[in-house]
């Protein structure tokens, strides 16, 4: 789980600032419009290709197996909160619409606006760009799935998987992901939320402390699988 990084390359001269209109609302500067809402079937080939550049950059590549036929039969099977949900982090140069992906009773998209000093140069936005139109790109995602502790008496949510794309790092939105879960678990009366980050990850580690996350030093995780766990069903 990644959500910090080093300083991604010198990105190229910044472009002249988006032109507002004379009584708009909108920011000057270099506006960064960002929505959170809940993943669907549809979002599957974005989520493989973000997990795939996380595991480039927790260095597990070799672990990598998934596809997009794999997490599709896996991802969606439940509704959400009740297993596996998938926040999806988009952004665009334009507000979105009020109306867009608030079908869903479950979760209203959350939005919210970013105002930077300098344009995000994404090399990738073809290849994360939205279906639906409008110019909306995926910048992240966070999964995560019910879980129960005992000494609280109250199930809580583990996080999997909280990943930002390389170049909108470092400007909040991973934290709006995480808060997204967080604020989910309270609505839902949950007791915690949890997850693992790799000892090599000083910026993750600082990043989550920050935000009042304990790191449990004292923890560490177990784990069957492949050939161990197959070895118990035949056993």
């Amino acid at each position: 789980m990644a959500a910090a990084a080093p300083p991604p390359p010198p990105t190229p001269a910044p472009e002249a600032p988006i032109d507002v209109p004379r009584g708009s609302t909108t920011p000057m500067g270099y506006p960064l419009f960002a929505r959170i809402r809940l993943a669907s079937p549809s979002d599957v080939p974005h989520i493989h290709k973000l997990i795939h550049q996380m595991a480039v950059y927790e260095r597990l590549t070799d672990l990598f197996s998934a596809t997009e036929s794999s997490l599709a039969s896996t991802l969606f099977a439940s509704p959400p909160f009740q297993s596996f949900t998938i926040f999806l982090l988009e952004v665009s140069a334009a507000p979105f619409p009020s109306d867009a992906h608030s079908s869903n009773h479950l979760y209203y998209p959350v939005v919210k606006t970013l105002n930077l000093d300098l344009p995000v140069h994404d090399p990738e936005s073809h290849v994360f760009r939205t279906s639906g139109g409008g110019g909306a790109t995926v910048a992240g995602f966070v999964l995560f799935f019910p879980n129960y502790s005992t000494f609280l008496a109250k199930p809580g949510f583990y996080i999997e998987d909280l990943f930002v794309r390389e170049c909108y790092r470092r400007k909040g939105l991973g934290k709006m992901l995480l808060s997204e879960v967080a604020k989910q678990a309270v609505k839902m009366g949950y007791g915690r939320v949890e997850w693992v980050v790799l000892d090599w990850n000083v910026n993750a580690i600082k990043f989550y402390e920050e935000m009042g996350a304990k790191v449990m030093q004292e923890w560490r995780i177990c784990r069957l699988t492949g050939d161990a766990l197959q070895a118990y069903a035949d056993a």
